[in-house]
């Protein structure tokens, strides 16, 4: 552990000179935080040609947001004809661009100094003169990193936070910005939850990439993992299956009133469905790790001679006495549990270690290739 700390404290290009631990401490969930010349590595990575084929892929998820007249109009894809680049006043805004360029995998990876449990993707946008989206703030943090072109943010901590009525978007209707700034290529800017923003595209061609992480809130948790927990399907334990018994039951003159033993048999039903803990933390690793609802994995054929590595949209969880890969949760113990978490802690594993899996984890990881969760590790294999 001791090389990996010393990695987190030391000063990254990426943070400004900042290191890990260092921004962590000051920024994250507390203050915005703006680096010039931070992401240069990623200066016109994310080409405009290849953001407008993703748009009209089926399996992609992309809004076009216009704005006329002082009118917002919001449109869903697959779209197969874009207005005009010249037209001013229009975004594209493309999900999930993680899973089908290298270039926004690898500016994914650049935070995983985050647990990759709050990471959730990349959205990439491509604006035409003024385009943008109004402005706004977000329930999670977010790093806007400047691909191309030149982009006006304005942000502030907002104290009112109306929206504005019949428009398809959720714009405040009254911003208050405190700061403003004028990102070019390379230049990023974090911003905590809650902080509103509003960002403005200078002439067109303005390429901006979103990484945004999830933070679920109490009710989507107990909404999600409830629902796992009582899968009827699964391996719910057999007092849950045990039927509410009223033998004492005397005769009433109030029928309506619902029973005060039937009440605590239901609130006695709810603390045993959660009181496993390695149950709820089954069903937080399977949800957490479902990739997106319209990914689709192509499945790769041949041995791993050279290793795998993740497929750019698997996602690859561990906990104490688990790995979940897309979804799946899999009990793993000992050398398979070493050798999956750094699989899932590097996103690739080499031919030795592959070797030395136990048969049923080999026998996972040669399903995950044929499924397309997993690719053959070679020199052709894009790593960003």
């Amino acid at each position: 552990m001791g090389g990996m700390t010393e990695t987190l404290d030391a000063p990254l290009a990426l943070l400004g000179g900042m290191s890990p631990q260092g921004f962590m401490r000051r920024h994250w969930q507390r203050k915005p935080l703006l680096v010039r010349g931070g992401a240069c590595d990623w200066v016109d990575r994310l080409p405009r040609a290849e953001l407008f084929a993703l748009a009209g892929r089926d399996d992609v998820e992309s809004r076009l947001v216009r704005q006329q007249e002082g009118r917002w109009r919001l449109d869903h894809g697959p779209f197969r004809r874009l207005p005009a680049r010249s037209q001013p006043g229009w975004t594209l805004l493309v999900q999930g661009v993680e899973a089908h360029v290298p270039a926004a995998r690898s500016l994914m990876d650049a935070f995983r100094f985050i647990p990759d449990a709050r990471l959730d993707d990349v959205m990439v946008s491509w604006a035409a003169d003024g385009g943008g989206v109004g402005p706004h703030f977000d329930a999670y943090d977010v790093f806007l990193v400047q691909v191309s072109g030149r982009r006006r943010w304005r942000i502030g901590r907002q104290r009112h936070l109306d929206l504005m009525e019949d428009v398809p978007l959720k714009i405040l209707q009254r911003f208050e910005p405190e700061q403003e700034w004028v990102l070019e290529p390379g230049d990023w800017l974090y911003l905590p939850p809650r902080w509103a923003h509003d960002g403005v595209a200078e002439a067109a061609d303005c390429i901006t990439a979103s990484v945004g992480f999830r933070a679920p809130s109490m009710l989507e948790l107990a909404d999600q993992l409830l629902a796992r927990l009582l899968d009827p399907e699964g391996d719910d334990p057999s007092d849950l299956r045990t039927r509410y018994r009223d033998p004492k039951q005397a005769a009433t003159v109030t029928p309506a009133l619902i029973p005060a033993d039937l009440q605590a048999f239901a609130q006695q039903a709810l603390q045993r469905a959660v009181s496993d803990p390695q149950r709820v933390a089954r069903a937080l690793g399977e949800w957490l790790s479902e990739p997106k609802a319209q990914q689709v994995f192509v499945p790769q054929e041949g041995e791993p001679l050279g290793g795998v590595s993740l497929a750019p949209a698997s996602r690859l969880l561990v906990d104490r006495w688990h790995v979940f890969f897309n979804g799946d949760a899999y009990r793993v113990s000992g050398r398979d549990a070493r050798l999956l978490a750094r699989l899932a802690h590097r996103r690739c594993l080499s031919a030795a270690d592959v070797a030395q899996l136990s048969p049923e984890a080999r026998a996972l990881v040669m399903d995950a290739l044929e499924w397309g969760w997993l690719w053959p590790l070679t020199t052709n294999t894009p790593m960003g």
